[in-house]
């Protein structure tokens, strides 16, 4: 059996000088954390499988991921390293790919040209292709799209883009199946409306998606506590596990989460 990946997920906003990382909630309300590569070499000496580094404000902003800040990242680290945030192209990838990172995370321009997953692909190996979802839960206008069925009744859920300033009308459930088939080796799974709100992750969110698809899924999005990370992995076919906010500002530790998880009966790397 895999072991369960506990993955700390560093939103950058690299539009200040050397960048900064920042938290909010419901993709709002936005607060720093931190610098990149301090945290990011904290979480790996702490146990953190991967680590994600999304430059959440590239896309909005229509500029390129900033490659001086994942280099200095890079040296610093020495487990698998997502970069994601501003990769439009397939030269924008090679450029993450040269400056260190392990694998690249697209989420807009997948969403514009998905043909983008299929090259990244063939060049690189499906392993260096995450497909970044944020997903919002939509009560109306069913027809057409996959529902699940939730405590509030029927509902799918929409694709977003550009850091979640957009939405697409793309249905997050056939979108994910798309981009297995495009190649995709992860789908990184946020909740829009659990980010930041520390109530747990989108349990039917999760379930439905990784019902959907054979590759791994990593759950994202609302975490608040160790026993939300041992819900989702026993709740939910989730490989993994992404968290932010618990991390940054000194709540839990990566190795106490995983110590927690090993005695309730999850798998985990130690």
């Amino acid at each position: 059996m895999l072991a369960k990946r506990i993955i700390p997920c560093l939103d950058c906003d690299l539009a200040v000088p050397e960048g900064r990382v920042v938290k909010g909630k419901e993709f709002k309300e936005i607060r720093h954390a931190g610098i990149p590569w301090v945290l990011a070499e904290r979480y790996y000496l702490d146990g953190a499988d991967e680590i994600v580094f999304l430059d959440i404000t590239a896309s909005s902003d229509r500029r390129g991921t900033m490659v001086d800040v994942i280099k200095k990242t890079a040296e610093r680290v020495f487990v698998p390293l997502t970069v994601g945030g501003g990769i439009n192209s397939m030269a924008d990838a090679r450029k993450v790919f040269n400056s260190g990172a392990d694998k690249v995370s697209i989420n807009t321009a997948a969403l514009k040209d998905p043909a983008l997953i299929n090259e990244i692909t063939e060049s690189y190996g499906r392993q260096a292709c995450v497909v970044a979802i944020d997903a919002k839960r939509r009560y109306g206008d069913l027809a057409g799209h996959e529902t699940v069925p939730t405590p509030q009744g029927k509902c799918w859920f929409e694709c977003s883009s550009h850091g979640g300033r957009q939405f697409t009308g793309i249905d997050a459930l056939k979108w994910a199946a798309e981009a297995e088939e495009r190649g995709a080796g992860d789908i990184l799974l946020t909740s829009m409306d659990r980010d930041g709100t520390k109530e747990g992750y989108d349990i039917e969110l999760t379930q439905a998606v990784s019902d959907r698809v054979r590759i791994p899924v990593i759950a994202s999005g609302g975490v608040g506590s160790p026993q939300h990370i041992l819900e989702v992995f026993q709740k939910t076919g989730a490989q993994a596990a992404l968290a932010a906010s618990i991390f940054h500002y000194g709540e839990y530790k990566i190795g106490d989460v995983k110590k927690y998880l090993k005695e309730n009966g999850i798998h985990v790397r130690v």
